[in-house]
């Protein structure tokens, strides 16, 4: 793994893919938001790893150590708060941690966890997501021409949407 690891790191960002080279984990069960992360990242050069809860996040931890986690701050099997304290007090600390939520007062909670920015739900901005990251990032992984790309607007996958709304009533219902 450290031979792909120097490989990875040795991607060089450029002004139109400002953050190739970096691994972003996103712990997000919403197939909506876990869409719009997943073009986000394939617009921003990034290559993109993704667990829809926390158990499945620490099983990815085990194995990849990325450079970017986005966490939900609500997660099927627990607050993402705990995730992002981990996160944050791991050795060595993931590069930038960013909270997730739909809720804006969620905010202040992913801060007090650790979490080094916050992004509210709906995603729709390819350059507050790039920014999101990329100020947080170490001096000597950030492009030293930042361009971010013009604000690309996505908008939800309405199929998608639709079964994030059914799962969520099944979740109110406890039919799972």
């Amino acid at each position: 793994m450290t031979g792909m690891s120097n490989t990875l790191h040795s991607l060089k960002p450029t002004s139109r893919r400002p953050l190739h080279g970096l691994m972003v984990l996103l712990v997000e069960d919403s197939l909506t938001a876990g869409e719009a992360v997943r073009l986000m990242c394939i617009t921003s050069g990034t290559r993109l790893r993704r667990a829809d809860c926390m158990t499945s996040a620490r099983r990815h931890l085990r194995i990849y150590r990325p450079d970017v986690a986005i966490v939900d701050m609500g997660l099927p099997d627990g607050d993402g708060a705990e995730l992002i304290s981990e996160l944050a007090q791991a050795s060595p600390r993931t590069q930038t941690i960013i909270g997730l939520s739909a809720d804006p007062s969620r905010a202040t909670a992913a801060m007090e966890a650790g979490a080094d920015s916050f992004i509210e739900k709906p995603l729709n901005s390819v350059a507050g997501f790039q920014s999101a990251i990329l100020m947080n990032l170490p001096n000597h992984r950030r492009p030293m021409d930042i361009r971010l790309l013009p604000d690309l607007a996505f908008e939800a996958d309405q199929r998608a949407l639709q079964e994030d709304l059914v799962h969520a009533l099944d979740l109110l219902n406890n039919k799972e």
